[in-house]
């Protein structure tokens, strides 16, 4: 194969969650330096846990976390004809044959086997039959699946893993696996199998746990006369017990849809993803687009699984430490033009917008969100521990209303003075502020910062924050005064 072709097949079963999307990441960081396609393919025949709603889900996350696609979404039960097509071409090969055993003869025979120390594979019993008596069987009426015939060799079969390295096993341990039901449908192995023949895929990187069919499609590809795909094995995801991280088991804090509700940037949880399975070979934690697709490399994707290191029940993040770390540092970095609509989308959910800040104030937004948000760890940081900057119902914490404002019951009288006196400040600038904060501490005999801290208690809400002065030039000087005078407030909570 010439053009490098991968494919991200995810089963439309549940939500996306951080290890299906760890590996759409990989095909597509591999598909873009080489220069090749990513093929989205919606692998649907389960059809009674299957959805479109999921499945809608699924290309949702995809878009969000930005990784697009070549060709598709494909849904693998449109082409349920070519897998029957597979199907038959192997029975006309003699490179598979119909089992008529029943599921009462397939347990009696495992019940033997057991008794009898004996290996529990199938015992080929329907692979020795003749054309006559499976002519007879089917005449009879009686229902049969589709079997693969391993090749009775001497010797191993293999393939050559870019993570894992080789991959073999003795041609004996391999059963005749079944490729199609009784009721006619193929089994996801074959289908996989002729769905990647279809579409020409070069490259086949998946999970771990998928490389208990890959001997066997192995088989399958050489039985179709089809060229054999790359493999890459990916390490699995696991949480902090070393449990395998799973849908069922642990729920919307391992979907993307959990990170995105969180207010996660879509890039700085690609870069987190990333980094859970693979290694750049230097100390560099942090990427462009650009720069990593440059720097990824199959070859260094981790043998051992990735730890995702969250706490369940934890009421702040519920995450890895480390997915946090790498959000805060985007959220510093981006450039604010970039991070502005973000922001604003977060501020529209909380009912919080003014059109205004998108036109004549739209100087005003872009200065805040470049004050406040090196303290912030999500976008939704914004609109709750940010909301003092744009709206006044905001709320009044517990630890800096303990801290700053009731041991000093002579506030009430202090920060209304010093709210006349921010009034009658023109110019109104955050040294101006600063020195009249300062002033009439000395002439109080307090210290500066018993005003200033009760003073962003009163404004924010907040225990810490950017520099005060700069915080109430933020926020605006008739907003500063109106809330300093409403100081009875705070103690009577």
């Amino acid at each position: 194969m010439t053009e490098i072709r991968l494919r991200f097949p995810p089963s439309p079963t549940g939500y996306l969650h951080i290890g299906g999307a760890r590996t759409a990441l990989y095909n597509w960081l591999y598909a873009r330096k080489m220069g090749g396609k990513l093929i989205l393919r919606i692998e649907d025949t389960d059809t009674e846990r299957s959805s479109e709603a999921l499945a809608q889900g699924i290309i949702d996350g995809l878009e969000w976390l930005g990784i697009d696609y070549d060709e598709g979404p494909y849904y693998q039960t449109e082409f349920a004809a070519d897998h029957r097509a597979a199907a038959a071409k192997l029975l006309a090969s003699g490179h598979a044959y119909k089992c008529f055993c029943t599921k009462e003869e397939l347990e009696a025979k495992r019940e033997r086997a057991l008794a009898a120390k004996l290996p529990l594979g199938y015992d080929r019993t329907c692979r020795y039959l003749t054309a006559e008596e499976v002519a007879a069987k089917e005449a009879a009426g009686l229902p049969s699946v589709i079997r693969f015939k391993v090749p009775e060799r001497q010797g191993m079969l293999g393939y050559d893993d870019v993570v894992l390295g080789r991959i073999e096993a003795d041609y004996k341990e391999i059963d005749d696996f079944v490729i199609v039901r009784s009721d006619g449908s193929p089994l996801y192995l074959l289908c996989n199998v002729a769905d990647d023949i279809r579409d020409r895929i070069s490259h086949v990187v998946r999970g771990q746990d998928h490389m208990t069919n890959t001997l066997k499609q192995v088989l399958l590809y050489e039985a179709l006369e089809a060229p054999l795909p790359v493999f890459a094995h990916i390490p699995l995801t696991l949480d902090n017990k070393k449990a395998k991280i799973s849908k069922r088991s642990h729920g919307e804090v391992v979907s993307v849809q959990f990170y995105q509700e969180m207010g996660f940037l879509p890039w700085a949880f690609n870069n987190y993803l990333v980094l859970l399975g693979w290694s750049p070979g230097n100390d560099q934690e942090f990427f462009s687009r650009d720069e990593l697709i440059q720097a990824f490399s199959l070859e260094r994707i981790n043998k051992s699984s990735a730890v995702f290191n969250y706490t369940k029940g934890d009421a702040k993040f519920f995450t890895d430490p480390k997915a946090i770390a790498i959000n805060e540092h985007y959220l510093r970095v981006m450039p604010v033009e970039e991070l502005a609509p973000l922001v604003e989308e977060r501020l529209r959910a909380a009912d919080i917008w003014d059109a205004a800040w998108a036109t004549e104030k739209r100087d005003w937004f872009l200065r805040v969100i470049a004050l406040i948000r090196d303290r912030f760890h999500t976008l939704n940081d914004f609109a709750s521990l940010g909301r003092a900057y744009f709206a006044e119902d905001y709320v009044i914490e517990e630890k800096p209303l303990k801290k700053n404002v009731l041991p000093y019951p002579d506030l009430k009288t202090w920060l209304p003075e010093l709210a006349d006196r921010l009034a009658a400040l023109a110019p109104f600038t955050a040294e101006n502020a600063e020195e009249t904060a300062r002033r009439m501490a000395d002439e109080l005999g307090q210290k500066p910062g018993v005003l200033i801290n009760a003073m962003r208690t009163a404004v924010t809400g907040q225990l810490a924050g950017p520099s005060m002065f700069d915080v109430l030039l933020a926020i605006g000087q008739d907003k500063v005064v109106s809330r300093l005078r409403r100081i009875d407030h705070l103690f009577a909570v």
